[in-house]
């Protein structure tokens, strides 16, 4: 069985195969955290979908004290590595890489960064499959995306103004068509959407058959 855990804006910590996967974790200064960096013991692979502060957070401190293995585009797992990580992982749009049992794809996503490019991850074990969208507008090979990995979860960003939107985001899940979805980077900052309450009801009225799964911080969803 799957887990996903929700640690705020878009840090997620992922349990496949017996293994703990951190996305994005933003930690320490994240208003919307229920831990601290510190508090993480343990973790075997950690994915980062660009380097703004808010999303490469806390990565490098967590992939030494835990050994996981830094996963991201190219330039950033070179920087890691210059930043004393010893295990980095770097690839590219498109590319595909197993990584202590978890088969983790890169996907596009349309926002910006300075080294590299901003992706999503497809995220495959116990024939399971989780997509992070990582922070982006919508755009139509989310359709693409949804036919050539079938994700169970998609976990999309739906504050917006440097993201989706709530109306924007129903129509990525309408392209993506996962059987799950779950909101995130929302409420963390005065200038994002608040609440996920416009997201989920576009949702129910557009694509019933998505459940729609809005967890709180802390929370845990299993599939």
């Amino acid at each position: 069985m799957g887990k996903i855990k929700w640690l705020g804006h878009s840090c997620f910590e992922i349990e496949l195969m017996d293994k703990i996967i951190l996305i994005d974790p933003w930690l320490d200064g994240n208003p919307k955290a229920p831990v601290k960096a510190s508090d993480i013991k343990k973790a075997e692979v950690i994915c980062v979908t660009h380097d703004h502060s808010d999303h490469l957070g806390d990565a490098f401190d967590i992939c030494k004290r835990t050994g996981a293995t830094f996963v991201s585009v190219y330039e950033l797992s070179v920087y890691a590595q210059e930043k004393g990580v010893k295990e980095a992982v770097g690839i590219n749009i498109g590319g595909t890489v197993n990584v202590k049992e978890i088969e983790i794809s890169m996907v596009r996503a349309f926002h910006s960064c300075t080294r590299g490019a901003p992706a999503g991850f497809i995220l495959n074990g116990e024939e399971k499959t989780v997509y992070h969208a990582g922070d982006t507008g919508f755009f139509g090979d989310m359709q693409l995306i949804g036919e050539t990995y079938s994700p169970d979860v998609a976990l999309i960003p739906i504050g917006g103004y440097y993201t989706m939107g709530a109306r924007e985001a129903a129509e990525a899940v309408k392209l993506i068509k996962p059987k799950v979805v779950v909101p995130m980077h929302y409420q963390t900052f005065p200038v994002l959407a608040s609440s996920a309450e416009d997201f989920i009801k576009a949702v129910t009225e557009k694509l019933p058959q998505v459940k729609v799964v809005a967890l709180k911080p802390g929370e845990i969803y299993q599939f």
